[in-house]
């Protein structure tokens, strides 16, 4: 029989490549492996890592272990200890403003205040480096990766769309900034919408037109930020189809980002909507719970702080919308703990967020939710409670359900009663239905994703 040391060593190799870098470097890597009578026993640092462990990667830890290839498969069993092998676990950590300690950080790509930073306008902290990757903004990530390796030829244009402060920003920024680290010579703008459109204004009042188009159609990598700013404006559509059309000709690239994919967006020209639509487009969503964990720990590290996971675990279970919410929540617990000169501990969070929570709580009620889906989708709110069972009413039924279920507290008979009266087990099949949709249908994933911010908001 193989050593059980050389199939944990198998498993470590396919669950980074399963599950991406971020997610195995904060809950994996941690892990320690001791060998026990039945097969495999995982030391974890705390009873919570634990149970997240359980949650969430017992499943493909076991897959992992039965592609080694041993028979039978090594049993895989969890256990609270003290992890002697491993770098600190991330549920280890403590959190002291007073003791901080530098951190190691890859050097900026663009010195900011440098010629070419000006240039571009890149943010030299937005790499992919930065980027912290979940189910998320996975096959975002993937494709702003690809675009970086091969511009003008993997996807042009690349179309990325989602919910404010979700990353979008992030994610394009990282493209311009790993195609300037391969090729310092390439010409690359990133632009917001809105500043395009002033450009546009100017060129016009200067009379200055074929100096505006001589920069833009020069342009190797154009990054536009809220594309949607274009709509209302033709003069500017018009000018940005015949800019559009001689960069890709040229195969040159082009990245765009929107709040929304681009034939929901209004007042947009269809030749401008059929090519944005060339490419691919792809959706960033807001982040589940442990790539919102993984933000928090990755936040604090570049703070030079050293967070605790309960604390972690407590920001991210109460701020969900977004990753800009989210940072701002850690900031504001950072504050807190400097201004009162005091280690952040759970009951320090929860006061430095009491504000934040009792008002996410005034808010989200099974009635606000059930409005909220029923408007989103043009039904009746008496459509929550019937019977009816068409596809038109079921399925946003299961989605409110969903969402009551994420953003309550209700138990599922609870949830069960809400709707009608019904059976737990149909709230339980409602969630998992939708839960699978999201990870196979962009278009419904980003319906949930733009309903979890409106409820949120």
């Amino acid at each position: 029989m193989p050593p059980l040391e050389h199939c944990w060593t198998h498993c470590l190799s396919e669950l980074e490549r399963r599950l991406g870098a971020d997610q195995f470097r904060i809950w994996i890597k941690p892990l320690v492996a001791e060998a026990d009578d039945d097969g495999i026993s995982l030391v974890v640092p705390n009873q919570i890592f634990l149970q997240f462990i359980r949650d969430r990667y017992l499943g493909i830890i076991e897959e992992a272990a039965a592609s080694f290839g041993q028979d039978p498969a090594p049993a895989i069993s969890l256990k609270v200890g003290q992890a002697k092998k491993a770098a600190p676990a991330p549920a280890a950590r403590s959190m002291q403003p007073q003791q901080t300690s530098p951190i190691a950080t890859p050097p900026p790509i663009i010195q900011a205040g440098s010629a070419n930073h000006e240039t571009t306008r890149l943010n030299p902290n937005f790499t992919f480096e930065t980027l912290v990757t979940g189910k998320a903004n996975q096959l975002g990530r993937a494709a702003a990766q690809q675009v970086s390796e091969n511009p003008g030829v993997s996807y042009n244009p690349l179309f990325v769309y989602g919910g404010v402060g979700l990353g979008k920003t992030h994610l394009i920024q990282a493209i311009g900034n790993l195609v300037h680290q391969r090729n310092p010579r390439a010409k690359i703008r990133y632009i917001h919408a809105e500043k395009y459109v002033a450009d546009v204004v100017r060129a016009y009042q200067h009379k200055a037109f074929d100096e505006f188009k001589r920069y833009y159609h020069s342009l190797d990598l154009l990054l536009i930020d809220d594309i949607q700013f274009f709509v209302g404006k033709d003069k500017t559509q018009e000018e940005f189809f015949y800019l559009f059309n001689t960069l890709v000709e040229s195969h040159k690239q082009i990245v765009l980002t929107s709040d929304r994919i681009p034939r929901e967006i209004d007042g947009l020209q269809e030749r401008l909507t059929s090519r944005f639509s060339w490419g691919l487009t792809v959706a960033i969503e807001p982040p589940e719970l442990e790539m919102r964990v993984a933000i928090l720990l990755n936040k604090a590290e570049r703070e030079n702080f050293k967070l605790d996971a309960n604390v972690a675990f407590f920001i991210a279970k109460h701020i969900r919308s977004n990753v800009r919410e989210l940072e701002g929540a850690l900031k504001r617990v950072l504050a807190y703990a400097r201004f009162t000169n005091q280690p952040i501990t759970l009951e320090a969070a929860k006061e430095a967020l009491k504000d934040i929570l009792a008002s996410g709580n005034r808010q989200i009620s099974v009635e606000n939710i059930q409005k909220t889906v029923a408007d989103f989708y043009k039904i009746k709110i008496a459509d929550m409670h019937s019977k009816k069972r068409t596809r038109d009413i079921a399925r946003p039924r299961q989605i409110a359900m969903t969402l009551t279920k994420e953003l309550t507290q209700m138990s599922l008979p609870a949830i069960g009663d809400a709707f009608g009266g019904r059976d737990h087990t149909t709230v339980l099949h409602a969630c998992r239905t939708i839960d699978d949709f999201r990870q196979n249908d962009s278009e419904l994933a980003h319906q949930y994703g733009v309903l979890l911010q409106m409820l949120r908001s």
